[in-house]
């Protein structure tokens, strides 16, 4: 189904709903976690022969939101079994400064796929917002943004998120 995940572990199938990955993560960080379902959302159709095996998905990323990471790993086991990567020479500076850490390698069997998040999901206020010293309102407001930006990625096809880059 389009709005679950597939996977296998040790031949067994395995679903995931955002539900799932949201429940695992808690309330912290849903944008990140709706971003990371897109993501595999996206990505997911592109091995061949059915549902991959979980355990030999890795992920590589420049970026760092524990939302994803949460997200990545309930679904593949890559940050427990050392297959997730924090790399910041991912960065991609070219897509400037809102969008440059949001860049997710994902490898399967000797092949990788580059991902990368469409403009438009994020902006100026929730990054600056990400990476500042937060007074008690930023915080209420962050809280609001990271909800909204997770709304606006689930209500979206994961194409619509997320690019796969040549």
């Amino acid at each position: 189904m389009a709005d679950l995940l597939e996977v296998t572990d040790q031949g067994r199938l395995l679903t995931f709903g955002v539900e799932d990955l949201l429940r695992y993560h808690g309330p912290g960080s849903p944008a990140g976690v709706a971003l990371a379902f897109k993501v595999l959302q996206r990505w997911l159709p592109l091995p061949v022969g059915g549902a991959p095996e979980r355990r030999e998905i890795a992920v590589t990323t420049a970026f760092r939101g524990p939302g994803a990471r949460d997200g990545f790993e309930l679904v593949t086991r890559a940050v427990t079994e050392g297959r997730y990567v924090l790399d910041a020479t991912m960065e991609r500076p070219d897509r400037g400064w809102v969008l440059e850490q949001f860049v997710f390698r994902i490898t399967y069997r000797g092949t990788a796929r580059l991902l990368l998040l469409r403009p438009g999901f994020v902006d100026e206020e929730f990054i600056s917002l990400a990476r500042a010293e937060r007074s008690p309102a930023d915080e209420t407001r962050f809280t609001a943004l990271k909800a909204a930006t997770a709304k606006a990625i689930l209500a979206c096809a994961a194409d619509e998120v997320v690019e796969i880059e040549p």
